[in-house]
């Protein structure tokens, strides 16, 4: 997201939000005295801030909804202190209008297996892609369509195989039309983690590779991962028309599950011949 200037309704749902999370702990869950007779539910505006550390009056400042500073390592030490998961914490810097220094360690960690049980019963092209663009599973009808991509031992990484690998540019049709949007698309998808060193190590060793990556991302292109036609020039199967639709993983913000679903022409491809089609 991009940083913004929260509203009087933002500033007051982050006000509501930060103590309502408040009033749900009690020292007990964080080690701490439970102190004389406490009027109010959960721990006092005093004990966050402390365990924050954040001032007493900054704190009071934000439950009472004022215009104030908030910058987004004070919200991420709040975070921390107020033992926020991880759909709270994404909640309390969108009400913010904040970028998340630390959003979490997504990258590395396994699909969840009821993802890779959807990705294998789904009869169509079908792949996840972590926050780099990696394939991290993929059905076979992917497998048999992304020739050069997903059939062999060389990089996962949609990126590479796209600008890196000469067999991309036979099989995609409209390459040129269609790498300028991925670029974009990536730059979009990317733009909270443009400093993270997986994400920075791509992309340098794209632009030392691929001139045409190197061009297309000095164009400053942005752009949403959009759905639409898709079309191929599989060596095998001819001419293919996919339409493809993307989703968000629930729980794991890095995870995109993308689906290729048959057009007319790529549905009786097989089908009507006998032969097992990408379907």
């Amino acid at each position: 997201m991009i940083a913004t200037i929260p509203s009087a309704d933002q500033q007051r749902a982050l006000a509501s939000f930060v103590r309502a999370q408040r009033e749900k702990l009690t020292p007990a869950a964080l080690g701490l005295p439970p102190g004389a007779r406490r009027r109010t539910p959960g721990l006092r505006r005093e004990e966050v801030a402390q365990l924050a550390g954040l001032s007493v009056t900054w704190y009071t400042w934000l439950e009472q909804g004022r215009d104030m500073s908030l910058s987004p390592l004070a919200l991420a030490r709040l975070a921390g202190a107020l033992r926020l998961g991880r759909a709270e914490r994404a909640y309390l810097f969108e009400l913010a209008g904040k970028r998340d220094p630390d959003p979490g360690p997504d990258e590395g960690e396994a699909v969840p297996p009821a993802v890779l049980a959807c990705v294998e019963a789904i009869a169509a092209p079908a792949y996840i892609l972590d926050r780099a663009w990696t394939a991290l599973s993929w059905n076979r009808a992917a497998e048999r369509l992304f020739v050069g991509w997903l059939d062999g031992a060389g990089s996962r990484n949609l990126l590479r195989f796209i600008f890196l690998e000469p067999a991309a540019r036979s099989l995609i049709c409209d390459y040129d039309d269609r790498a300028r949007r991925v670029v974009a698309e990536f730059r979009a998808a990317v733009s909270t983690h443009l400093g993270d060193r997986p994400i920075r190590g791509l992309v340098e060793t794209l632009r030392r590779a691929s001139p045409d990556f190197a061009r297309l991302w000095d164009e400053q292109g942005v752009l949403g991962r959009e759905g639409g036609a898709r079309t191929f020039n599989h060596p095998t199967d001819g001419f293919l028309r996919f339409e493809q639709v993307t989703f968000d993983v629930a729980g794991r913000p890095d995870l995109k599950l993308t689906m290729l679903v048959p057009g007319i022409e790529s549905a009786g491809l097989g089908m009507m011949s006998g032969r097992p089609g990408p379907a």
